[in-house]
């Protein structure tokens, strides 16, 4: 394997640095750079595994020396920077000592019979990104982000998600009318409405549709579904957290196939 190029930063007015403090601070500059910045070592070993490859591996300069074995093979390009320029990038508490670099995949159109997952307004990034975890480990392989939902590439969704980004199809940015599309049966999540989960027949593949977190389901997209599904909830909530609902209808469906 040819050997990568390694370059070494100290200032905090250097192109690069400003480009990557962007990626990592803000939530949507992965559109206008075309690229996502995965930072630490389990997201990144992630995305190794999911058989992606970085463009850019960066890593701290304290932590470069032992990292050479395991990563030098990394990227095609390696960037070491000074801590406290890695320090002042992070978007976390903790900062990591390494980051990658990777190219964001083309947009994709809506593949019409695949287990999907519908994120209808779903913005707190949390929630989103454990939804991406849920849908891969159940075998949902798109997901479509309505307009209104969180930034499905935004370094908060990444960490909450996991890696799971590298195992789906990701849309985001559609509209309603564009899911007229999905060939599969259309599921709703209801608070007050609908069969029991626990006692409905679920057709696969199938497409769930997750509702903005105060307001649920638009009213558009109930009046499409082939079933609205209810949570049994035995202890008297009145509703679940999206993203617990998800992984509880997401299995249902997965595990029942």
């Amino acid at each position: 394997m040819t050997s990568s190029s390694i370059t070494t930063i100290h200032s905090r007015d250097n192109t690069f640095v400003k480009d990557l403090r962007r990626l990592a601070q803000d939530t949507t500059a992965y559109r206008k750079q075309g690229r996502v910045w995965l930072e630490g070592d389990h997201l990144c070993r992630a995305a190794l595994e999911r058989g992606q490859r970085a463009s850019i591996a960066v890593f701290s300069e304290s932590f470069w020396p032992m990292a050479q074995v395991e990563w030098a093979q990394a990227a095609m390009k390696i960037i070491v920077i000074a801590d406290a320029l890695f320090a002042d990038i992070s978007g976390l508490e903790s900062p990591a000592r390494m980051g990658f670099i990777m190219d964001l995949p083309a947009p994709a159109a809506v593949h019409p019979g695949a287990a999907t997952v519908v994120l209808d307004r779903v913005q707190d990034a949390g929630n989103v990104g454990s939804i991406l975890r849920s849908a891969s480990a159940f075998g949902f392989r798109q997901v479509v982000a309505i307009k209104g939902s969180a930034a499905l590439w935004s370094p908060k969704v990444l960490r909450a998600g996991m890696g799971a980004h590298f195992a789906l199809d990701l849309i985001e940015g559609v509209e309603h009318g564009e899911l007229q599309s999905l060939q599969v049966p259309m599921l709703v999540t209801s608070s007050h409405a609908g069969d029991w989960l626990h006692r409905a027949s679920l057709p696969w593949p199938c497409a769930w549709v997750l509702g903005h977190e105060g307001q649920g389901v638009s009213p558009a997209l109930e009046e499409r579904a082939a079933l609205r599904i209810r949570i049994a909830q035995p202890g008297g909530e009145e509703s679940l957290n999206v993203a617990a609902a998800a992984a509880i209808c997401l299995h249902a469906s997965g595990a029942g196939r």
